[in-house]
């Protein structure tokens, strides 16, 4: 079983960035696909950004597209979410969460395909 320790959230004004880091442990972690979830006060959690094992990468919310880079470092168990001109939108916790996959696996970002979560990381964007 694999573990999710997020980090990287901060308070930052409109505009700014923010990199928020996944770090996994356990074993064969690359055979995890993760993916980046948020769930803003008052909202539904959503998926943002999710990338296999294979290293396909899907960004599934529009606002977010040109703005956030997902990558990933699998000798460091870690996968990277680089968030750029944000704003008070994007204000959420941020999830990672992990599933275990086949290596030919299609990316998804449904929130119930993943078995594993982190604990979440706050990220807020304010003047």
């Amino acid at each position: 079983q694999v573990q999710l320790v997020e980090s990287g959230g901060d308070l930052v004004q409109p505009g700014g960035s923010l990199r928020l880091s996944c770090a996994a442990s356990g074993v064969r972690t690359d055979y995890y696909g993760v993916g980046w979830f948020r769930q803003a006060p008052g909202k539904e959690r959503e998926g943002v950004a999710c990338i296999t094992r294979a290293g396909g990468i899907i960004y599934t919310t529009d606002s977010v597209k040109g703005r956030f880079t997902l990558s990933r470092d699998n000798a460091k168990k870690t996968v990277y979410l680089q968030m750029n001109n944000l704003n008070p939108e994007d204000t959420a916790v941020y999830y990672c969460a992990a599933r275990r996959e086949i290596l030919s696996a299609t990316t998804t970002c449904a929130s119930n395909e993943y078995r594993v979560w982190g604990q979440g990381t706050q990220v807020t964007v304010s003047e």
